[in-house]
């Protein structure tokens, strides 16, 4: 079973992505600040990190490059979600070395579909 590492600090956010990370069969776990997920990413190891960009403790981006710089970790995907959409922050995460970026409010058959294919999986 494929892991997924959710981290997201909004409670309604995270329990919906929750809910449909398991509904499409992953394994998750949660953290709600960017340190919880750090210590999540190397106790959990998942195969694909939903990455908010606004979250207490550490931010997206620091928790991006913090998973980069591991070189232990530079298979895990990164997918980051946040509700700012500028193109200067998309070029940050993409540039810290996030895999995808999509913006909030998403639809979930899309995000679904970013997952599946980030992690190598038929549609």
């Amino acid at each position: 079973m494929r892991k997924v590492l959710i981290a997201e600090d909004e409670p309604s956010i995270l329990l919906s992505l929750e809910f449909l990370m398991r509904q499409a069969s992953y394994e998750v776990r949660a953290a709600r600040d960017g340190e919880e997920a750090l210590q999540l990413v190397e106790s959990f190891v998942p195969d694909l990190v939903l990455l908010d960009v606004m979250m207490p403790a550490r931010s997206g981006f620091e928790v991006c490059g913090k998973i980069r710089d591991n070189p232990a970790r530079r298979t895990v995907k990164i997918l980051m979600l946040t509700a700012k959409g500028g193109s200067a922050e998309i070029e940050k995460g993409l540039a810290l070395g996030a895999d995808a970026y999509i913006t909030k409010p998403f639809s979930t058959q899309e995000l679904l579909g970013r997952v599946r294919e980030l992690l190598g999986e038929a549609p």
